[in-house]
């Protein structure tokens, strides 16, 4: 058993093996992670693409995120998702290490010394609200970045900055001349994914989700915290309702920055 870093042109075989384990394709995403994590897998015996994969995103010095953990069916129980996960652990060097579990994966993670923080609520419907009208297109990379990384509380300028490329919409909130929150939309196969949103406040995570949402032809996905009920309410009053549920797990400390004004992720992939 080899683990080795995967490279974009692994693309097709992650895809392969997501689908084999009922995940969508989404290239995007795939590629997206690729290019700004580090992205680990360990080869399927038998020839037929990859047998395991894994994916850790350093965000700095103090902080990770690990996503993709799959493992083909055929080898399940091997050890192969363990051994993936002790490697990316290994990367994170010390890190606070975050990620969002699946009720399936969640006891691979509690053995690894993870545990849950939060209850994350997957939303997904045509958006039928109407836009706010208060925010606009960003067109400073510079003080979202800075924004962010005082509330994000770890450095992810390395997302942020890709952001007019990847996202379909980049949008910030002000108020007296003042940055309040900004947000971003981007398109994940068929579905219109909402984030990241940071702000200031409910009101202002409102205005934003409504004005990336508003008039998009595919179901947008909303990813909100349940401490925040108020807020779940108003997305599924809006036509975007529960579609599942997971778990914010953490390992070697507490998560970064100041979550109260974290609404929602740039994908849960990247914490």
């Amino acid at each position: 058993m080899q683990i080795r870093r995967l490279t974009p042109d692994d693309l097709p075989a992650c895809g392969r093996l997501a689908l084999s384990r009922n995940w969508g394709a989404e290239s995007r995403k795939w590629r997206f992670l690729l290019d700004v994590g580090e992205a680990y897998g360990i080869d399927a015996p038998d020839g037929d693409g990859l047998a395991a994969t894994n994916i850790v995103t350093l965000y700095g010095a103090d902080h990770a995120v690990i996503s993709m953990v799959l493992t083909a069916e055929r080898y399940g129980r091997q050890g192969l998702g363990r051994a993936l996960m002790d490697h990316v652990l290994d990367r994170a060097a010390g890190r606070t290490v975050s990620l969002h579990a699946t009720t399936y994966g969640r006891p691979l993670y509690e053995r690894t010394g993870f545990r849950a923080v939060a209850t994350i609520v997957t939303h997904k419907g045509v958006f039928t609200g109407q836009a706010s009208g208060r925010t606009h297109k960003a067109d400073d990379l510079d003080a979202i970045v800075a924004f962010d990384a005082e509330r994000f509380g770890a450095d992810r300028s390395a997302v942020l900055r890709r952001m007019p490329d990847f996202h379909e919409q980049v949008r910030v909130a002000e108020r007296d001349g003042r940055m309040t929150g900004f947000g971003g939309a981007w398109r994940n196969d068929d579905t219109l994914v909402i984030g990241p949103v940071v702000a200031e406040d409910q009101a202002t995570a409102r205005d934003l989700i409504a004005d990336l949402a508003a008039g998009s032809t595919l179901p947008v996905r909303v990813d909100l915290d349940d401490s925040r009920p108020d807020l779940v309410d108003w997305v599924v009053e809006r036509g975007v309702t529960h579609a599942f549920t997971t778990s914010a797990m953490v390992r070697g400390g507490e998560l970064p920055g100041d979550q109260a004004r974290l609404f929602t992720p740039t994908m849960q992939a990247l914490g």
